[in-house]
């Protein structure tokens, strides 16, 4: 292994490594038919993320969390009156989404073949320990990396742990699709956080403006970021 500025490379997993949000917005839309009756798709839009800005705290990010708050959201809006074959076909959306194919984005896959030569790779992120771990292990990806973090939240701390140490964060780089869960912990940290958005942003993800700062950087797509490590020197 080459020796480098950049030592340890960090990389998000959902929307980074392969498509995620899609899937929620796909569901949401398949909820909004099935609470037709008792709402239409703007109503139903408000009390969901409303429902889930309250329960992430309890049920923490995924598919089962999701879930829940789909189920909560219709006996809301239904006043009640939503009925048990409704809400096992709510059941059923999520069961669905838990058996989703992984699809990886464009270029993720060579470009981790390419970046592990050179650098140690860790997975980052956050969600259901059982439904994360399975994402991996369906993904194909999990034996291109050294290791993987699953967290209930990303913190400054989280970087600090999966990069070793301050020093560690000073020689590392997180790549991800969130600026509030990838890019502005993993700088405190001392990390350069490296932006890929993705095409669709979960509201509660949501943040304003990009962090000025010289560790930052945004990039297209996932395949662009070896020639970004050659140019800062990585």
């Amino acid at each position: 292994m080459a020796v480098h500025a950049i030592e340890t490379i960090g990389v998000d997993a959902d929307d980074t490594l392969w498509h995620n949000e899609v899937h929620f917005h796909a569901t949401q839309e398949r909820l909004a038919e099935l609470v037709a009756d008792y709402a239409d798709r703007e109503a139903l839009g408000a009390r969901l993320i409303e429902v889930e800005h309250r329960n992430v705290r309890l049920y923490g990010y995924g598919i089962k969390g999701f879930t829940l708050s789909m189920i909560e959201a219709a006996i809301d809006l239904s006043k009640g009156a939503i009925g048990a074959a409704r809400i096992r076909d709510i059941i059923g959306l999520g069961q669905d989404m838990l058996a989703t194919p992984i699809e990886p984005l464009p270029g993720v896959a060579a470009t981790l073949e390419q970046l592990r030569r050179d650098y140690r790779l860790v997975v980052i992120t956050k969600g259901d320990l059982l439904d994360q771990e399975a994402k991996i292990a369906r993904s194909g990806l999990g034996e291109l990396v050294d290791d993987v973090f699953i967290v209930s939240e990303k913190a400054p701390e989280v970087y600090l742990r999966a990069f070793g140490s301050e020093a560690g964060a000073a020689r590392a780089a997180m790549i991800g699709n969130s600026l509030k869960s990838d890019i502005l912990p993993a700088l405190v940290a001392g990390a350069w956080g490296v932006h890929i958005p993705y095409h669709l942003t979960w509201a509660l993800e949501h943040v304003e403006e990009a962090p000025v700062h010289p560790r930052f950087r945004r990039l297209d797509q996932f395949d662009q970021v070896p020639g970004w490590l050659k140019g800062i020197g990585g």
